[in-house]
């Protein structure tokens, strides 16, 4: 199957996909999408945030030989590095791919490590849209935990559809917010450990903040700014709002 193919063609690609898969559960879409030949090869991205170890117990009980791609940003929570060690060895994946920042190019456009304080668009394009970019080269798909109750753009979210030019699978799509805690506490899996000092949604250290109680789960994200995503979801040629897996 080749990679960037005509956006009509992935477009009724995913159509039939979700017509195919459309009652089907979580677990049950992650299989198929690692079978089906209309998929192709797929990766996971995953932030190991505060709920990303739902998915990946998943990925572990389907194929613990998935590549799961991680961006390391590094800018990141000590306690996130600690817990993708962690959890990768848990749950034995035997493909985690630790992606970071071009050398070259972060010492060119942020010698100095603080542009995120001048332009926080411009350094996760750095740290993360085009890490990611290259990370992908070469797959048809990527798995991410992405749901319709985060709101905004993903309120009519499907497992699946089109990025960029490939598909994207959401297999959490349908869950709402108390599936995801039954399963992480059913499952007796580590949580985060920033999830209990207040932070529901971990990115960066220098743009993330813990949440008051009230507060919408994504109010420590880049909070005193008009930004609501890092860039790495376009949908239809949109940017939509960070995966919080």
């Amino acid at each position: 199957m080749p990679l960037e193919a005509p956006l009509p063609a992935l477009t009724e690609r995913a159509a039939a996909l979700n017509a195919r898969y459309r009652h089907h559960s979580a677990i049950s879409v992650l299989e198929h999408a690692l079978t089906d030949p209309q998929v192709g090869t797929a990766a996971l991205v995953s932030s190991f945030g505060a709920e990303s170890i739902a998915l990946l117990h998943m990925v572990a009980r389907v194929d613990r030989s998935l590549p799961v791609v991680f961006l390391d940003t590094q800018m990141l929570f000590a306690e996130t590095l600690a817990y993708q060690e962690k959890v990768c060895a848990d749950l034995r994946l035997s493909d985690v791919r630790v992606i970071r920042p071009d050398p070259q190019a972060a010492f060119r456009r942020d010698p100095d490590a603080i542009l995120h304080l001048a332009d926080t668009h411009a350094c996760c394009a750095l740290r993360k849209v085009e890490p990611l970019a290259r990370a992908l080269d070469g797959f048809d798909a990527w798995i991410t935990g992405r749901k319709r109750f985060q709101g905004g753009k993903r309120a009519g979210l499907e497992f699946f559809e089109v990025d960029a030019g490939r598909l994207k699978v959401n297999p959490l799509a349908h869950w709402a917010p108390g599936d995801v805690q039954d399963y992480i506490v059913n499952n007796r899996l580590p949580l985060h450990p920033l999830v209990r000092r207040g932070f529901p949604s971990i990115g960066c250290a220098p743009c993330t903040s813990a949440v008051q109680p009230g507060e919408d789960p994504r109010a420590g994200r880049w909070r005193g700014e008009d930004k609501v995503e890092c860039g790495i979801h376009i949908v239809d040629g949109k940017i939509t709002r960070k995966d919080s897996a």
